[in-house]
């Protein structure tokens, strides 16, 4: 298969099994006081990534072996960093466009958010954009861009766009401009950095491990709200 088409057929996958994720969390739905929306949605995401990477498996090299401690200490760093920097921008886009910033899983036990939003939901959505998308679009590897004096390949920067189009796609039309970058901003950047490194060491966990990093500071934000509420 020539490497465009496999380029092709990566990207349109992903956006086909965001599309059905969404299709099931709106549509199917589990009375239960304990699983939120974003399970079916998480789930399906799960499923379908897992059953693309084995049916791509001859153009999708997936791993996933436990890394050296040394080694996670500077992803885990950056991972926080952008989360932290990322809050700070979404604060600035916040006050420009005068929107409010509202948080329909805020009402989740402690318990619900470190499971559901702190854990799955970051090894469901790397499993699609980075286990899956990041290693079928192997080709773009060969172009790189240079970002503080680090070689960032096309694959990288094109899993990261659709991660954060991921994210904001979801939100209202009449949102402002301000307000839809300072969205798009934190989940893109943490996609560079989850990538690079899955990149870097040819290991799916350090994505895993990098995005649960990057919603350490939403969660510690959204455990204060319950607290407050």
């Amino acid at each position: 298969m020539k490497k465009y088409i496999i380029i092709i057929y990566g990207i349109a996958i992903t956006i086909l099994i965001d599309y059905l994720s969404s299709f099931t969390s709106k549509f199917i739905g589990l009375k239960s006081d304990f699983f939120p929306n974003s399970f079916f949605k998480h789930s399906t995401i799960l499923f379908l990534s897992l059953i693309a990477i084995l049916f791509f498996k001859k153009h999708v090299r997936f791993k996933l072996k436990i890394p050296k401690l040394k080694t996670l200490l500077k992803p885990i760093a950056f991972g926080l960093l952008v989360s932290f920097v990322s809050g700070i921008i979404m604060s600035i886009a916040l006050f420009f466009s005068k929107e409010n910033n509202t948080m329909p899983i805020s009402n989740l036990t402690i318990t619900q958010i470190l499971f559901f939003v702190f854990i799955y939901s970051s090894i469901a959505e790397e499993l699609l954009f980075r286990g899956f998308l990041l290693n079928i679009i192997r080709p773009l590897r060969t172009k790189k861009i240079a970002v503080f004096n680090k070689k960032i390949s096309y694959s990288v920067v094109t899993s990261a766009l659709m991660f954060g189009l991921y994210h904001i796609i979801p939100i209202n039309y009449d949102k402002s401009i301000i307000y839809t970058i300072g969205m798009l901003f934190g989940p893109f950047a943490l996609g560079i950095v989850a990538g690079y490194y899955q990149e870097k060491y040819e290991n799916h966990i350090y994505a895993i491990i990098i995005h649960m990093s990057g919603n350490l500071f939403g969660m510690i934000g959204m455990i204060v709200l319950n607290f407050n509420g």
